[in-house]
């Protein structure tokens, strides 16, 4: 005996990537998710590869999987899928401590993210 199928949380023309643990400030990482908001694929791609942002690399990553599940898991086509949703979220935060002047101590923190993309797929518009 299984476990029953959980049912799927997004409509059937959306699929998701989910990027976790990223070494960035969730601040940071907003900056560059709200480069690609509301943008086709195409675009966002273009604009994550020029971005001079360190983060715009691993967000370019996450992209293209959730390109990718859409393509393998949930058979839409590529050239209509738009960046529906791309939302960021606090992971843990390591504590650190440097050494201060007069025998104190600075506090050091060191922030990890959660990235979130959702592509949807958009019918073309009829000309």
């Amino acid at each position: 005996m299984s476990k029953k199928k959980r049912e799927r949380s997004l409509s059937d023309s959306e699929a998701k990537a989910v990027a976790r643990m990223l070494r960035v400030s969730p601040q940071k990482l907003n900056l560059v998710a709200g480069l690609i908001r509301g943008k086709k694929v195409s675009m966002a791609l273009a604009d994550l590869e020029f971005s001079r942002k360190r983060i715009a690399r691993d967000v370019r990553k996450c992209l293209e999987s959730a390109i990718a599940n859409a393509e393998n898991n949930h058979d839409l086509d590529v050239d209509d899928l738009v960046v529906s949703e791309a939302f960021v979220g606090k992971a843990l935060v390591m504590k650190r401590s440097t050494p201060r002047g007069r025998g104190r101590v600075g506090r050091i923190f060191k922030p990890f993210s959660n990235l979130t993309i959702v592509v949807r797929q958009v019918e073309a518009a009829a000309s």
